[in-house]
């Protein structure tokens, strides 16, 4: 038996290859534009390399802020229009406001507009040409998973809406063998595959590799044993579904591992790395006093807004679970009515009648978090950690989740990588999900998550996207 696998793209290696083939498209056709219009503006050349590399790094860091490098978006053709025209209309600009590290502004302004078309219209066409081939059907990724029945369509839609390249074709149902079963999902229907047909479905339908699910060790009999095993010597991988889904969803599925699982859990060594600390600290100082200069220049008119708009104090004071889980005072300018909690606390949520007209734009905007900044200065909360949550909810959560209070470990900041990935906790199942992206953080806590961390963040202000 050969493996008969198609060509297809990890999540990370999509994510690199636009990159590269952004700047690569950018360049070829400022290559040409010079050759063809007699452009001087920008001139590729060993005496001014750096206008290239910075060229590159304001293309790629402005394409992240622009979420062009988000799968769901780079795959849909209209969506990602929208993010080239921001990313090359903001490249240009800041490209050309900064002379030190790039050429000097040209006499002629016709010069400005062949640089723009170049970079607008190349991103255009590559990134139609991967929105038609290489984010189609040809070079999606095929799996089968081993996992029970009841779990199918849960475990199948986490995957499949994180990475819409990855295409689960079947599935062996570990607690009977029944072909006639079939899962409903968001997008049609996934049928089991018997045990006795794994193999050769997987060699006929260009299967890339095979997730083993099962919680039942005795759903894996000597039966399915030998084929994947088989399937193992003849090349294809074979991997544990807890791998596969922190790897795509960039959250840990604390749902599918044992209560006793932090006993295995390697948090990040950065969390103990003094040096680290120690420059997030000195870089959360500085961040947060601008914040706080910030909100004095925009007092006055968040001033006028409360007065008008929610007719209260202006700042709202409340308690929330720190680090270690000791509790303190955050800092917020109000965004609800008088007096929201008369029946007692409750979840915020998407639609709040108690959120005021002023109080939504101040949450949008996410202006309504400029005074956490003095909780940042103080040491209360970091710039990015786990969301700092009431300790009535605290409490409630981890009575249902077990691992709820293993966010305390660090402390918790303005922004996170629970609030970029996902919308506002509403529900105790909306809790679950932010509990993943949190604890993944902490797992995975280093100087480049947090950079990746801020640049999403920009994006959620830029989008108008606040909670």
């Amino acid at each position: 038996m050969t493996a008969n696998k198609k060509i297809h793209f990890e999540v990370s290696e999509r994510k690199v290859l636009l990159r590269i083939f952004d700047v690569i498209s950018v360049l070829l056709a400022l290559y040409f534009v010079g050759r063809i219009f007699k452009f001087n503006y920008f001139n590729i050349s060993a005496d001014n390399y750096y206008w290239t590399i910075v060229l590159g790094a304001y293309l790629t860091t402005l394409g992240t802020v622009f979420e062009m490098y988000h799968l769901q978006v780079a795959s849909n053709q209209y969506q990602v229009i929208k993010s080239i025209v921001l990313t090359a209309s903001t490249t240009v600009l800041l490209y050309l406001l900064t002379p030190i590290f790039t050429p000097n502004l040209p006499n002629n302004r016709m010069q400005i507009v062949f640089f723009y078309l170049a970079i607008l219209l190349s991103l255009m066409l590559w990134r139609l040409f991967y929105v038609k081939l290489l984010a189609s059907s040809r070079f999606e990724k095929k799996v089968i998973l081993v996992c029970d029945k009841d779990q199918a369509e849960e475990l199948i839609s986490a995957l499949q809406d994180v990475d819409p390249h990855y295409r689960v074709a079947g599935f062996v149902n570990t607690d009977a063998n029944n072909t006639d079963e079939i899962v409903k999902k968001k997008k049609g229907s996934v049928r089991s595959i018997p045990i006795d047909q794994l193999e050769r479905f997987v060699t006929t339908h260009s299967i890339s590799e095979v997730v083993i699910a099962s919680q039942k060790t005795d759903g894996i009999t000597v039966n399915l044993y030998n084929q994947l095993i088989h399937l193992l010597e003849n090349g294809y991988i074979i991997r544990e579904y807890t791998q596969v889904y922190e790897n795509i969803t960039q959250r840990i599925p604390v749902q599918y591992v044992a209560r006793d699982f932090y006993r295995y859990f390697p948090f990040s060594r950065s969390n103990q790395n003094q040096l680290y600390l120690i420059i997030v600290r000195l870089l959360e100082i500085a961040i947060s006093l601008i914040g706080l200069s910030v909100g004095i220049i925009l007092l006055p008119f968040i001033l006028i807004g409360n007065l008008i708009g929610n007719r209260g104090n202006l700042f709202y004071v409340q308690e929330r679970i720190g680090k270690n889980g000791i509790p303190f005072k955050i800092f917020k300018f109000r965004t609800m009515v008088k007096n929201a909690e008369k029946y007692g606390a409750v979840f915020a949520t998407t639609n709040d009648a108690r959120i005021t007209s002023f109080g939504k734009f101040l949450r949008k905007a996410r202006l309504d978090e400029f005074p956490q900044f003095f909780n940042v200065l103080k040491g209360d909360m970091a710039v990015i950690g786990p969301r700092p949550e009431r300790p009535v909810f605290v409490s409630e959560i981890a009575e249902v989740m077990p691992f709820y209070e293993t966010r305390h470990v660090i402390k918790p900041g303005l922004t996170g990588w629970a609030q970029v990935n996902y919308s506002y906790g509403e529900t105790i199942d909306d809790s679950l999900i932010k509990l993943q992206y949190d604890l993944y953080y902490i797992k995975h806590r280093s100087i480049f998550l947090d950079i990746n961390i801020m640049l999403k963040t920009l994006s959620t202000v830029l989008f108008y996207r606040g909670q």
